[in-house]
């Protein structure tokens, strides 16, 4: 897992690989005030975005889940939200597999789960390595959120 900001981007962006450069890239030349919601494309189906606006929901409801073809850049683009993350050789009883269909893998619970809050222009990368469970509130009451997802291929990177 790695997390940043956007403003930093400049200086940080060359110690990433190649394929998360593209897609933070992507991310820092995109005003997304004005980006339809939805399916972006970036690269084919080696890197794309979906962009998606909702409400956060308390954590309970939320389930940690896990890709193996793709890793996620979530990004921040309006409110906060919180999310958890842990490895996955801490990822518990699995409750739904779709890795075939939708490469989602989702658990029960998460040993060792630790949480952050992302607010606007933060981001975080979570590798097939890294379960993780996004939207959650980071108060009592749900807030709204744009996030943007950046699907990359794991077959993208030097390294899997």
């Amino acid at each position: 897992m790695i997390t940043g900001y956007l403003a930093n981007l400049k200086q940080e962006l060359a110690l990433y690989p190649g394929a998360l450069q593209k897609g933070l890239t992507y991310l820092l030349k995109t005003d997304f005030s004005k980006t339809a919601l939805g399916h972006q494309e970036i690269d084919g189906s080696k890197i794309y975005a979906m962009v998606s606006e909702y409400e956060t929901q308390p954590k309970e409801v939320r389930r940690p889940e896990a890709h193996s073809k793709y890793f996620d850049i979530q990004y921040i683009a309006a409110g906060q939200e919180m999310i958890g993350s842990g490895p996955l050789s801490g990822a518990g009883e699995v409750t739904e597999d779709k890795l075939a269909e939708k490469d989602v893998i989702f658990y029960k619970a998460l040993a060792r789960e630790t949480f952050h809050v992302l607010t606007e222009g933060m981001f975080a990368v979570y590798f097939p390595w890294d379960v993780h469970r996004p939207n959650c509130n980071v108060h009592e009451t749900a807030g709204t959120v744009k996030k943007v997802v950046v699907k990359v291929a794991i077959d993208e990177l030097p390294v899997k």
